[in-house]
């Protein structure tokens, strides 16, 4: 199937991007399961934005470095910070009914997360991306120039070297994508094509991500030629559910920025008093998330508590609602009791490098969101930055293929997918052990706190298991579960790699080998 331009992945990044092509180009927009599953509707705190009196951009862009440990490309951030309140107003007018100022104030309810200095958090009660999420997909469904494609599997990109006719120019074309409904692999083809397929969370044992999260768009990429940074920076949100059945339901930080308290479980005591006596629960992420790692490790806790009980029962069901109901689903009712929580790996801060134009390195590709490493985030995501970024970057990818349009020749002849010298495999329990044992030693050797040793470990398992995957890729025909499997482990090798080359500690990557941060900072940037 040809169509003008091929957006991969239907969240937040890849819908705003096709909303903005369709009224002059033909879209289509490829799902990886379901339209509305990917982690835009797994959101719930909600879009940072300046809007509050007082509050500037300045302020904003400083939180921002503040937070990314001075990683971050200012000229981006500003750029992202300073298109913010336009990106709110955008989507209210497609629909999201943000939550309007309490007790007869004018504009929208904003609430404050660890990092910011001011309410700045937009959002649609605790249920953000959802929200966003269905009137995207809404405006999407009612636009006559886009096709939306559930259930294709992104397999590699279709580049040069597939052509009929090798060109040379290593251009991007397209994708091979696994369809579930047939099981035969299609080739979708387009003048460009924007990888909006969310992060690699999924690496790790345990994640707040969506299990679609398979680093899929990075290592397509990766393989296809383009550079990837930062990816060290796997940033594990303080506070997930710790539940014997349920392993990646998130407490949104909006719970600690409405006075949710860190209690050890073992002592009673508020312990952020002794590592961030500032700025306490309100501290940056990857400052919570040590601050919990260390109390569990040297208490021998299985979790701490987050307590807000304090707020009352009517505070509580009002801002939270949707955690309410599903805490109490499972017997946890935290208007009158703490919540367990546990540290997970919750957002890639590295990917793609891309321009502020949403470039990758390949003629005719772009990235958004997640996937990308835009110069946003630094070495540490501000809460409440990354549904902003999908927008803007969405946006901005859009007006360049735009404006750009007669610089980005028809696809050529592409050669179909070909199977034919593989067969059905008798032995897919090896996908499964694979999968496990990645995810375990990624969260064991490469998670919260590093050593080289142990980096080295988990690069030593990888080399072995990318041996055993080859093989296995090479001789059987692909399905679902394959191919997430081999960008899992190449997602895995980018990240131990990224870290072994960072001799400091920044941010959201903390090794007991290079406890100082350099005076320089710089990106890790990774070239095939």
């Amino acid at each position: 199937m040809t169509s003008d331009v091929l957006v991969i992945g239907s969240g937040a990044a890849g819908l705003t991007a096709a909303l903005n092509l369709a009224d002059r180009f033909s879209v289509t927009v490829l799902a990886k399961g379901r339209l509305d599953e990917g982690s835009t509707a797994w959101a719930q705190g909600g879009i940072a934005a300046v809007l509050e009196p007082g509050d500037t951009f300045e302020h904003h862009v400083r939180d921002t470095i503040v937070a990314g440990a001075g990683l971050n490309d200012r000229a981006t951030v500003e750029f992202v910070v300073e298109r913010a309140p336009a990106a709110i107003e955008r989507l209210a007018a497609l629909g999201v009914p943000f939550n309007v100022a309490e007790n007869g104030g004018n504009g929208w309810h904003l609430t404050r997360e660890g990092g910011h200095s001011h309410r700045r958090i937009v959002h649609v009660d605790d249920a953000t991306g959802w929200a966003v999420q269905d009137a995207l997909l809404r405006a999407a469904h009612a636009h006559p120039n886009i096709t939306l494609v559930p259930d294709m599997v992104a397999i590699d990109l279709a580049t040069s070297r597939h052509e009929m006719r090798y060109s040379g120019a290593g251009h991007v074309h397209g994708v091979y994508a696994y369809n579930r409904g047939t099981g035969q692999v299609d080739l979708y083809t387009a003048r460009a094509t924007i990888l909006a397929t969310g992060g690699a969370g999924r690496t790790y044992q345990f994640s707040t991500a969506p299990r679609g999260a398979t680093g899929d768009g990075i290592a397509m990429a990766w393989r296809a030629g383009a550079r990837v940074s930062n990816m060290e920076f796997m940033q594990f949100h303080p506070t997930c559910l710790f539940h014997l059945e349920v392993k990646n339901f998130l407490i949104t930080e909006a719970v600690r920025g409405e006075g949710g308290r860190l209690i050890n479980p073992t002592t009673g005591k508020r312990f952020m008093t002794y590592y961030d006596a500032e700025r306490l629960e309100l501290a940056p992420r990857d400052v919570v998330a040590r601050a919990i790692d260390a109390e569990i490790k040297r208490f021998g806790l299985d979790f701490v508590h987050l307590d807000i009980s304090h707020r009352g029962p009517d505070f509580v069901k009002a801002h939270f609602p949707t955690i309410h109901a599903r805490l109490s689903e499972l017997g946890i009712d935290m208007t009158r009791e703490p919540i367990p929580v546990v540290p997970a790996q919750h957002y890639t801060c590295g990917g793609v490098v891309v321009d502020r134009d949403g470039r990758t390195d390949l003629p005719g590709l772009y990235a958004a969101g997640e996937v990308s490493q835009s110069g946003l985030h630094g070495a540490n995501r501000l809460a409440s930055n990354s549904l902003l970024e999908c927008f803007v970057f969405g946006e901005a990818a859009a007006n360049h293929i735009a404006a750009h349009w007669d610089d980005l020749p028809p696809p050529p002849a592409i050669r179909p997918w070909d199977d034919s010298r593989v067969t059905d495999s008798d032995e897919e329990v090896v996908i499964k052990q694979n999968w496990t044992e990645i995810r375990r030693f990624m969260w064991n050797y490469v998670g919260i706190v590093r050593t080289t040793k142990r980096l080295e470990r988990a690069q030593h398992r990888i080399k072995m298991l990318q041996e055993e995957v080859a093989d296995y890729y090479g001789h059987f025909r692909v399905t679902p579960d394959l191919i997430e499997l081999r960008n899992l482990l190449q997602s895995a090798e980018l990240i131990v790699r990224s870290a072994l080359h960072r001799h400091e500690s920044r941010g959201l990557h903390y090794t007991l080998d290079y406890t100082d941060t350099l005076d320089a900072a710089a990106d890790t940037v990774l070239i095939p």
